[in-house]
């Protein structure tokens, strides 16, 4: 299997990345959602950027990692408690830690896109973390311009399948992957098909600045989607489609934010989940994503995720609004 190394490598580090981000949830949520502070979503990110980090620097050295977090705010003086909590969780999972090896592993993720490197989202949805729902946590390969690999962990999600806890993993040309993410048998999934009326539906934002929730309701009616929108945090969204759960997820630019630009780790675990799963991801105008130029996808606009066979329909609805 190619990149069978990189995968399972990466597949334990999300596994116990999303270990560490329960138990901070378990921990600090409930009393940091009554004095409304985000501290806990900071402890989280750190956290599993630094047990991810830690595991791609010794088994790929020479891959940079173009992740979300840094630890210049973690290492100044005043942030010393913190950074204290930070390697008590960490310590939690990998045993004996110093709080200079999670800095140190944190700045791991400062890496810049090159031939090959990961890009990481240590914590995708951090107001469904803080609200006890859905987030992921997502990484991905990058070579030559392509993405390779990608992983999403899912902690709150189960679709139904009677689990808490989902993992999908993908490789390219080898189809997705669904799994427990405390462990188990993995099955592969594949998109809804046409026909399939029950999960004819599309996945946005919980969050209205998210996207253009109004154009994104006419555009799922033009291509036949009755039912309301499921909305739901993070990249979670990708896993959806992926399973077959929801045949298409739209982040069309909010009117309030027309010159934002898309983050690539934002979108590149679930992009390969959804493509390997059968379906189809570009930009607002059938563009393919770009992943490798920059951190920002600066020539794209718009997300559009799909089963495949609606895409063009998609597209030609965007195009008519």
């Amino acid at each position: 299997m190619a990149y069978e190394t990189e995968l399972a490598i990466a597949q334990k580090a999300v596994m116990a990345a999303a270990q560490l981000c329960e138990t901070v949830r378990r921990d600090m949520v409930p009393e940091a959602m009554e004095k409304q502070d985000k501290s806990p979503v900071t402890v989280a990110d750190y956290g599993s950027q630094a047990i991810i980090c830690k595991a791609l620097s010794e088994a790929f050295p020479g891959d940079p990692v173009v992740g979300e977090e840094d630890a210049a705010e973690l290492k100044q003086p005043e942030m010393r408690d913190r950074l204290q909590q930070v390697t008590q969780f960490v310590k939690g999972v990998m045993g004996t830690v110093t709080p200079e090896d999670v800095t140190q592993w944190i700045d791991h993720g400062n890496g810049t896109p090159a031939k090959r490197f990961w890009t990481l989202d240590p914590i995708d949805g951090t107001k469904g973390f803080l609200r006890g729902d859905q987030y992921a946590i997502a990484l991905a390969l990058i070579e030559d311009g392509d993405l390779k690999v990608g992983i999403l962990g899912c902690p709150a999600l189960d679709l139904g399948y009677g689990s808490t806890g989902l993992l999908f993993t993908a490789v390219r040309g080898e189809g997705t992957y669904m799994q427990p993410i405390a462990g188990g048998d993995a099955k592969q999934v594949k998109v809804v098909q046409p026909g399939d009326a029950e999960r004819l539906r599309f996945v946005e934002s919980v969050e209205a600045s998210h996207g253009n929730q109004s154009e994104q309701e006419a555009v799922a009616k033009a291509v036949g989607i009755t039912q309301a929108s499921v909305r739901m945090d993070s990249q979670a969204k990708y896993g959806a489609v992926a399973a077959g759960e929801a045949a298409l997820y739209l982040r069309l630019p909010s009117p309030k934010y027309p010159d934002y630009r898309e983050k690539i780790w934002d979108h590149a675990a679930g992009a390969i989940v959804v493509e390997e799963a059968g379906g189809k991801v570009t930009d607002m105008y059938g563009k393919p994503l770009d992943f490798y130029s920059a951190a920002k996808m600066n020539d794209n606009r718009g997300v559009v995720v799909s089963n495949g066979t609606i895409h063009a329909e998609v597209m030609s609805a965007l195009q008519a609004s």
